[in-house]
């Protein structure tokens, strides 16, 4: 009786166990679609009204009673201004999101996905967007390191939702949005100069989590991965990457987008 009683504590633990989910693709939408479909068009908007060629986008993949202290979003990615194939081979302009997405049947795992703001937006539980826009010429780098498919050259397939952002053991979404701008400013991508330079100049977000929660979490969530952090848990997160473009110098505008946020538009790109 007693194995069964902690059997049944166990798993009542897992399932209230709390995580940063938010990286999976778009499953079943939250809200009526033509909302989504209606928000994503205004972040497009805004993203062309302030002229981003490329931007820092988030969003919210969890109920925000769901999140730990201090984390509003849960998935991190960058958007780029492109000429995009439409399934009826019209080419439009517009803006490609490119993720580091958690695989559904492989959760220690992940891959990397260009998506777009509807598909992006699609199954998350608040219509609310981060918008970090860097400078000019961040935004010019960020072009040139993602034509030239250095996002796939600082990508670590092994996934934890709560990745040491200062070494290179395992990955999330924004710990790769990360190293892809600092590959993109520095020019570089070895790894280790990339972990070097994030030590020396990025701070990392603690994440409010107890220690408890989070062991047990490594022992039965293989997404889980305490091991590559030798003290506190410590994460990137949107905030993080906002406010280290921001001390830097390297942030041109910022914004959190929710349906009643008024686009003013300062011009076409």
């Amino acid at each position: 009786m007693n194995k069964l009683k902690c059997i049944s504590y166990l798993i009542l633990l897992m399932q209230s166990m709390l995580v940063l989910a938010g990286s999976e693709q778009s499953s079943e939408p939250s809200y009526n679609p033509a909302d989504i479909i209606q928000f994503a068009k205004k972040v497009e908007h805004y993203g062309a009204a302030h002229q981003a060629y490329a931007f820092i986008i988030a969003r919210v993949g969890q109920p925000s009673e769901d999140l730990p202290k201090g984390i509003e979003f849960t998935h991190a990615a960058i958007a780029v201004y492109s000429n995009i194939t439409m399934q009826n081979g019209e080419k439009k302009l517009g803006y490609a999101i490119h993720n580091l997405y958690q695989k559904t049947d492989d959760p220690a795992k992940s891959q990397l996905i260009v998506d777009y703001p509807t598909d992006f937006f699609w199954s998350v539980k608040d219509l609310k967007a981060g918008i970090a826009i860097p400078t000019l010429n961040v935004q010019r780098q960020l072009l040139e390191a993602i034509n030239n498919g250095v996002a796939k050259q600082v990508h670590n397939p092994k996934y934890s939702l709560i990745a040491n952002p200062y070494n290179n053991r395992r990955q999330n979404c924004t710990e790769h949005t990360l190293n892809v701008i600092n590959a993109a400013m520095y020019k570089t991508t070895d790894m280790a100069q990339l972990k070097a330079n994030t030590q020396a100049y990025f701070q990392a977000q603690p994440l409010s989590v107890s220690r408890f929660k989070l062991f047990f979490g490594s022992v039965f969530k293989d997404d889980i991965y305490r091991k590559d952090h030798s003290g506190d848990v410590q994460v990137a997160t949107f905030t993080s990457i906002r406010n280290y473009l921001k001390q830097y110098g390297l942030l041109a505008h910022s914004a959190i987008l929710t349906p009643d946020t008024p686009v003013h538009k300062r011009g076409e790109i």
